[in-house]
């Protein structure tokens, strides 16, 4: 299965595992939670689904690599301890407890959380000393004789053998204590994923154009040449740093991340067009509705592969616009639900304590990620805004209230204003499709983007656009899509 569906499994594992009964007891036995081994090939998102699954299950998450543990630290040390049987005092060898076990109570103590998720990474790659223990791990859920407290779930990962010399098969009995998941790369899946993280656009637009390049993993004579998603994101990064600096990334530097010559000099290349379309397309200029004839008399000459970067170069900007709709929107309906408290209440001071106090509940429990936890910032800044208003002006009570309310007001404006300019360049997007496109591959492209993207959906399903629902009806009705769809793929393969 691709690696969205691997970390829904995961989801519904945890809640079936955590699931209590009336009198607060887990209902399904420890010993029958099965510890899940997730098995596919390196640089997918297996380790990162696991942040995420923890935060959107609002458990906690302790996360190792097992290949950089001993036995001593992943069993403990041993030591000589007096005991007595039957009147008779012996020295007996007991063990400190293990390091990993002993980080899951420092992140309960830390988190506050009682539940989450232990991820042992590369598990099949251990040494020969620590296997026995790893297969005790996974068998009994204990190292040595320290136990996983109950209430925390078991997650590994894995390479199958093709991709590592160093891996061990695991053998039937222990097999048939886990709950296996096969995952496989899958470029759809990511690109959803590339969407909300921002991914560079060049990195969109070409995989677009290139998606047999998407994940490589190949022998050849010089030993092994890959590409991988892990190696497309932290390149992004890389890009975009590089931007900012004026810095300039050729073949070499991209063979750093992408290390498969061939791959790694045609994105290389591309990079340099797509500075090229950038400069002749004026995208930014599309979404604010000024083009040229000009323009559009050079994309009815252009190759395809050119036409298709155009749009993909498009719906990036429009993706932007978009997530930044979407930040504005959840800012404006965090702040409103504790205005409402403050309705309630009258008392400012109550109110935006408990907003500091939820805050800080959330970020020690690491259940914020980065967008999260700068929303929650402006949240409290324009609070301590509040606080200082009513006081420089002597208010309290309904009074105070109803100041802020007008303060609001101006955030409320603020979000129609996001709204209608994001509405706008959407429709601006659109009519320029229309002059330079037409119905055809392209527009199918843009409008099938549309339908795909989590932050399209979530604007679209808010607002209401004409020329998108006329779009989207026109194609979906007339089995037009289809067939404009199948020879695309034709064009791509």
């Amino acid at each position: 299965m691709h690696i969205k569906r691997a970390k829904q499994e995961i989801k519904d594992s945890i809640e079936a595992y955590l699931k209590k009964d009336a009198a607060g007891n887990y209902v399904m036995p420890h010993v029958r939670q099965r510890p899940i081994l997730l098995m596919g090939p390196p640089g997918i998102g297996k380790t990162q689904i696991m942040e995420q699954a923890a935060r959107e299950c609002g458990i906690g998450l302790v996360s190792y690599t097992i290949t950089h543990h001993t036995r001593q630290s992943a069993v403990g040390l041993p030591f000589i301890r007096e005991k007595e049987y039957e009147g008779r005092k012996v020295s007996v060898t007991e063990y400190t407890m293990s390091e990993i076990i002993a980080s899951v109570y420092d992140k309960m103590e830390e988190t506050g959380l009682r539940e989450g998720i232990l991820f042992i990474d590369e598990i099949n790659c251990v040494s020969e000393t620590l296997a026995p223990t790893m297969l005790q791990f996974l068998q009994c859920k204990t190292f040595g004789n320290q136990k996983l407290p109950e209430g925390w779930v078991i997650v590994a990962a894995g390479n199958p053998p093709e991709y590592n010399r160093s891996v061990r098969e695991f053998d039937v009995v222990t097999l048939d204590r886990i709950k296996k998941i096969d995952v496989e790369e899958n470029y759809e899946v990511w690109k959803e994923y590339a969407g909300q993280v921002r991914i560079h656009p060049a990195i969109l637009a070409y995989l677009e154009i290139r998606r047999d390049f998407f994940y490589r993993m190949e022998t050849t004579v010089d030993g092994k040449e890959f590409a991988t998603a892990r190696g497309w994101e932290d390149l992004s990064w890389l890009l975009k740093s590089y931007e900012a600096l004026g810095k300039q990334a050729d073949q070499e530097v991209v063979h750093q991340y992408i290390q498969h010559w061939k791959i790694a000099k045609d994105f290389a290349v591309y990079l340099e067009l797509y500075k090229k379309y950038r400069k002749d397309y004026g995208f930014d200029g599309i979404l604010e509705g000024k083009w040229k004839k000009e323009t559009l008399e050079k994309l009815n000459y252009a190759a395809f592969d050119e036409r298709l970067s155009v749009v993909s170069l498009l719906l990036s900007q429009l993706n932007d616009r978009f997530l930044s709709w979407g930040q504005k929107e959840s800012f404006t309906e965090l702040l409103y639900d504790y205005l409402k408290q403050y309705k309630e209440s009258c008392q400012l001071e109550e109110v935006d304590g408990k907003a500091e106090s939820d805050y800080e509940k959330l970020r020690r429990a690491e259940l914020l990620n980065k967008d999260e936890d700068k929303m929650w910032q402006e949240v409290l800044g324009r609070f301590r805004d509040y606080l200082l208003l009513v006081r420089a002006e002597h208010l309290e009570g309904s009074a105070g209230f109803a100041r802020v309310r007008e303060e609001f007001a101006g955030e409320t404006k603020t979000l129609e204003a996001v709204t209608e300019e994001t509405l706008e360049a959407l429709n601006n997007g659109f009519r320029f499709m229309e002059e330079a496109f037409g119905d055809s591959q392209e527009m199918v492209v843009f409008v099938t983007e549309l339908n795909t993207s989590a932050a399209s959906i979530r604007f679209l399903k808010e607002n209401d656009c004409d020329l998108y629902y006329r779009y989207n009806k026109k194609l979906l009705s007339d089995g037009q899509q289809q067939e404009i769809l199948e020879d695309l793929s034709g064009l791509l393969s």
